[in-house]
């Protein structure tokens, strides 16, 4: 892959005012991961991977930890089933005691009163949670490894191949001729914002062909 080409078509697409040195950090690393271990797979798979990225880390491509600091409004909305509007109230802008009560008793999390939901938040480029989800990389032991960005890039694109997440891997969208950008969302989180993550990983996928053409003219 020529990558001055992918940046140039990325910036285009994307990042219309410029890519910062972080952000190019953060899809140099994911390239460079690919190119070494999946450099044989099929680009929609790649594709797709750093739309994952793009749309889990706020378009920074950098690992980034769960942030639970909801007010007792959001609390209602996100997690419905998890508050009365009392509890929201005494739980607002407090993110261990969030994380351990929407979390706890999950996953393979100990319960609330454990500290597992807390030790287990959202981490990486594809915020993995719980005990269970950390283990499948063998991080269960040091969970903030996942926040390392050799490892977060493994979790990413290991457990999207793998599909360790939801069942559903890549391969489940991708293969032939046929491509399913929307519901490959369900790789991660249901459909979720699927639309939007889907327009994303055509872009990139549009940026990585452009970059097989430039270099085969």
């Amino acid at each position: 892959m020529n990558r001055s080409f992918f940046f140039d078509h990325l910036s285009d697409a994307l990042y219309r005012k410029g890519l910062s040195q972080a952000q190019v950090n953060g899809h140099e690393a994911v390239l460079d991961y690919w190119e070494a271990h999946h450099a044989h797979e099929d680009d929609r798979w790649l594709a797709y991977s750093l739309a994952t990225a793009f749309h889990e880390t706020g378009r920074t491509l950098l690992p980034v930890v769960e942030n639970l600091n909801y007010t007792a409004e959001r609390l209602l909305v996100v997690f419905p089933s998890r508050f009365t509007p009392e509890e929201a109230r005494r739980y607002a802008r407090r993110p261990e005691r969030i994380a351990n009560r929407v979390y706890g008793g999950r996953l393979g999390n100990g319960p609330e009163a454990s500290g597992d939901g807390w030790r287990y938040r959202g981490r990486g480029l594809v915020q993995i949670t719980g005990r269970s989800n950390y283990g499948k990389f063998g991080l269960a032991g040091e969970p903030d490894r996942a926040l390392e960005p050799r490892t977060a890039v493994r979790i990413l694109v290991e457990g999207m191949i793998a599909g360790r997440y939801t069942g559903k891997s890549l391969a489940s969208y991708f293969h032939g001729d046929e491509a399913d950008w929307v519901n490959a969302r369900k790789i991660i989180n249901a459909l979720d914002r699927a639309s939007d993550i889907a327009d994303y990983a055509r872009s990139y996928y549009a940026s990585i062909s452009y970059t097989v053409g430039a270099q085969a003219a």
